[in-house]
């Protein structure tokens, strides 16, 4: 890899802001799986300018990587989304897809060459743009309620090896003893609060513990990817003190 640009096809989308913004203004690396069937599909949606969606990447099941919008225009990738106290993602970060079926259509395993081509590519925008490892994240993460993707084959813990986004040091075999025990309802309070001071919203609708329940799964699908049932369990309670 050139250090100075990483190579990649060219196949500009139409969907992204004419104003173009300023290398500090990029704070964000957001993650995306396609959810369709067909990887040429995915494309065609990503650069026709009917579909008004977008990102800046796109990583074939191949590997190749094609540039669909320059990085110092905003892409339409994130829609109504927060983090920390960042509204509306898409002005502050760089979008990726991957093609993947995602969970409407047998979701699948990102292959081994794409997640060479993510790791390849993050470290490239990591270093050029100067982006924080808590400033990585999923769709899931800062859409909890309206997005799974990449979801929970993507390759969270292999890529904060990396140092590629963030992961909790915990011992596994220790945590697998804390699944499913039950915790009280002060602790379940406290696991939101923790969620919320890690970077998740503080505004989804709060009616009865429902909202509980999608934050705890957006949360397990990034930091406790082998249970996802939206159950917040002791396990779940540490690595989110952990974290913090």
């Amino acid at each position: 890899m050139n250090k100075a640009n990483i190579n990649t096809t060219l196949n500009y989308s139409y969907n992204f802001d004419l104003k173009k913004r300023k290398n500090k203004q990029i704070k964000f690396i957001i993650f995306h799986y396609t959810g369709m069937k067909k990887e040429i599909d995915a494309i065609n949606k990503l650069i026709n300018q009917t579909s008004k969606v977008s990102s800046h990447y796109f990583i074939k099941k191949n590997g190749e990587i094609l540039t669909l919008v320059p990085v110092l225009y905003t892409a339409w990738h994130a829609g109504i989304s927060s983090w920390k106290n960042y509204k509306s993602l898409n002005k502050f970060s760089i979008g990726i897809e991957i093609s993947n079926s995602g969970h409407e259509n047998k979701y699948s395993k990102f292959t081994k060459k794409q997640i060479h081509s993510i790791l390849k590519l993050s470290k490239f925008l990591i270093n050029k743009y100067k982006i924080k490892s808590k400033f990585i994240l999923g769709h899931s993460d800062i859409s909890p309620d309206r997005k799974n993707d990449p979801g929970e084959k993507f390759p969270w813990e292999y890529l904060s090896k990396k140092k590629i986004g963030n992961w909790h040091n915990l011992n596994d075999r220790k945590l697998q003893e804390l699944r499913n025990q039950k915790i009280s309802k002060s602790q379940e309070n406290i696991f939101i609060k923790n969620l919320n001071k890690i970077g998740y919203s503080k505004n989804l609708v709060k009616k009865n513990n429902h909202y509980k329940k999608i934050l705890a799964t957006a949360f397990q699908r990034r930091f406790r990817p082998k249970l996802v049932n939206g159950i917040i369990d002791k396990e779940c309670f540490i690595i989110s003190k952990n974290l913090i």
